[in-house]
């Protein structure tokens, strides 16, 4: 309650910005043609939002026809780069088509009055259409903001302990990494027949290494509800088994956990060898010999 509505706040600040941008970039609304569209593909994800009722890219794709792959560039801010300039020009049109003819006049009320909108019409505009996008990403984006918190919890509680943050040098070894150093998001290849990269949030080596001299792999992980933890359980389990894969049974792989993780959770993760540290109890990691 003191963290997330911050957060949320934050984000929606930045957001309000973005929105007055594609206002502008399609004088508020009263140009969204595909001529405007082309030169601001990135503003996709606002105008979406600009609508009544507001629209899922799939369901923008299925109202307009148009095509996935171009609706998906768009919303990343790109156009396709192999689509003839007539197909591309054809499913611009129908794109702008479905969003002017569901556009909320409630909140653009200058649309119908034919004229360009006040400072304060824009403002209040810009407002509710930034809501909307942080609501439809609310999660994520706490979620984010509390990692990102926790991992300046976890880097002051090592620093107190005369630990240095460090990047280790890509392609050395994981087990050279230096003594009472740690590193945030740090990627570890595993897999042998395909190699890929896994993130790892903190990865912490000892003052005095472990045996076999594996540092720390710690997964900081919030939530704000028990259902949500439930669906990305597998998530660590898959990741430690890649781990183990590549690095042997004895990684250490811990949880650093805040907010709503209830017994099905935990015991599912324990079953699949997975310890953790309460947030609320930081002073723990020291078990693990730091």
């Amino acid at each position: 309650m003191r963290f997330a509505p911050v957060a949320f706040r934050t984000t929606r600040v930045t957001t309000t910005e973005h929105v007055k941008a594609a206002l502008l970039a399609t004088k508020d609304l009263r140009e969204l043609t595909p001529e405007r569209l082309r030169a601001n593909p990135g503003a996709l994800p606002t105008l979406r939002m600009c609508t009544a009722p507001p629209l899922a890219v799939d369901r923008l794709v299925g109202l307009s026809s148009a095509n996935k792959s171009l609706v998906s560039r768009m919303e990343g801010g790109n156009l396709a780069s192999r689509m003839t300039e007539e197909l591309l020009q054809t499913h611009l049109a129908s794109v702008c088509g479905v969003l002017n003819q569901l556009l909320d006049r409630d909140i653009f009320p200058w649309l119908d009055a034919g004229i360009g909108p006040s400072a304060h019409e824009r403002d209040r505009a810009s407002s509710i259409v930034a809501d909307r996008l942080c609501s439809a990403v609310a999660n994520p984006i706490v979620r984010n903001a509390q990692e990102q918190r926790q991992l300046a919890m976890i880097g002051g509680f090592l620093d107190k302990r005369g630990y240095r943050k460090q990047s280790h040098a890509v392609g050395k070894p994981l087990k050279e990494m230096e003594p009472a150093t740690y590193t945030f998001r740090m990627n570890l290849p595993v897999g042998k027949t395909l190699r890929v990269n896994i993130p790892i949030d903190v990865v912490i080596q000892p003052m005095k290494p472990r045996k076999g001299r594996l540092p720390i792999l710690i997964e900081a992980k919030s939530a704000g509800d028990f259902t949500n933890t439930n669906k990305r359980r597998k998530e660590e389990a898959t990741k430690i088994h890649q781990l183990q894969a590549a690095y042997g049974t004895n990684v250490p792989f811990i949880l650093f956990l805040c907010g709503y993780f209830g017994t099905d959770y935990l015991g599912y993760e324990a079953a699949e060898g997975i310890d953790w540290v309460w947030e609320h109890r930081i002073e723990d990691l020291l078990k693990l010999g730091l």
